[in-house]
């Protein structure tokens, strides 16, 4: 999976959008069982580490963000997830995103929202 995902956004010095979102789907169809639908069912317990949105920090209620906020959180974590060596000043579809983390982008995400709802970093008071 891995090398389909490497070939989808560098084609060429362009960045295909079409093929892109087909390989992508292909890439995704690909997977094996995972189980999937328990790793996000919103039922499940938070029996993670405290500092993680698996632990008390994920029960937070998102309050007070707009959804224009949601979306520029996430611009903000996809910046703040590239290669150190990235130029940041190129606009958000050059993002190398085969190079990204996922679990980064995710906990980016989350520190965002924290941000914006002025509570960052929301940790139990005694990591703080």
């Amino acid at each position: 999976m891995d090398k389909k995902l490497k070939q989808v956004y560098v084609i060429g010095d362009k960045y295909d959008k079409a093929k892109a979102a087909k390989q992508i789907l292909e890439a995704i169809e690909d997977l094996p069982d995972i189980g999937i639908k328990d790793i996000l069912d919103r039922n499940r317990p938070y029996d993670g580490q405290l500092w993680t949105d698996n632990g008390e920090r994920g029960r937070t209620m998102v309050q007070g963000v707009t959804m224009r906020d949601v979306h520029d959180c996430l611009i903000l974590a996809f910046y703040d997830s590239v290669p150190p060596n990235y130029d940041r000043s190129r606009p958000l579809e050059d993002l190398p995103l085969a190079e990204m983390s996922l679990e980064a982008i995710s906990q980016n995400l989350g520190c965002w929202l924290e941000r914006y709802m002025g509570m960052f970093p929301n940790l139990p008071e005694r990591f703080k």
